[in-house]
């Protein structure tokens, strides 16, 4: 289980039938060693390992690329990605420096607030929160550079999916 997704109450139900682990990465070099930890669990060892050491070597692959960037998880009311988030790391691991970086967790901050930080991209992943391409478009037309609708579990859904939401960033040409 997700320590920030799932609720104490399922833990202690599912514990009546089946161990619970409960997990709680805030970095992409978290999900490798989480990955090592669950293929300890899972007897999955060589495989899990692989994987981790993949995700590392992606991670200290870095990006000579650097443009800021914010990250939009809810609208009404709009809420974003702060500094100490797995998303904004994973975002940063590849180039990016989140506007919002002083802000903890997911701060509820106007549009307007967050666009005069002058972010050279603004994220809208399709999950937690179902951003639609109006959404996107209304902030086009205040002139910023918006990548979104997109599949959100590339940098919501941590594990293996960190690996291809690292790949598909880099592949990005964002234009700072």
């Amino acid at each position: 289980m997700n320590l920030e997704e799932n609720l104490e109450r399922h833990a202690r139900a599912i514990r009546e039938f089946a161990p619970v682990f409960v997990t709680e990465p805030k970095t992409a070099g978290d999900v490798a060693s989480l990955l090592r930890t669950l293929g300890e669990i899972h007897d999955q060892r060589e495989r899990a390992g692989a994987l981790a050491s993949e995700l590392e070597t992606e991670i200290a692959r870095g990006n000579h690329e650097s443009f800021t960037f914010a990250c939009a998880i809810w609208k009404s009311p709009w809420m974003w990605c702060g500094g100490d988030t797995y998303v904004s790391d994973l975002i940063t691991c590849a180039g990016g420096r989140n506007v919002l970086g002083d802000q903890t967790r997911y701060p509820s901050i106007a549009v307007d607030d967050v666009l005069a930080r002058k972010p050279d991209v603004v994220f809208l992943p399709d999950e937690p929160y179902v951003f639609s391409e109006n959404d996107a478009e209304v902030l086009r037309a205040r002139g910023t550079h918006v990548i979104g609708p997109f599949p959100g579990h590339l940098f919501t859904w941590h594990g293996v999916r960190t690996l291809e939401g690292l790949r598909w960033l880099r592949e990005l040409r964002i234009e700072n």
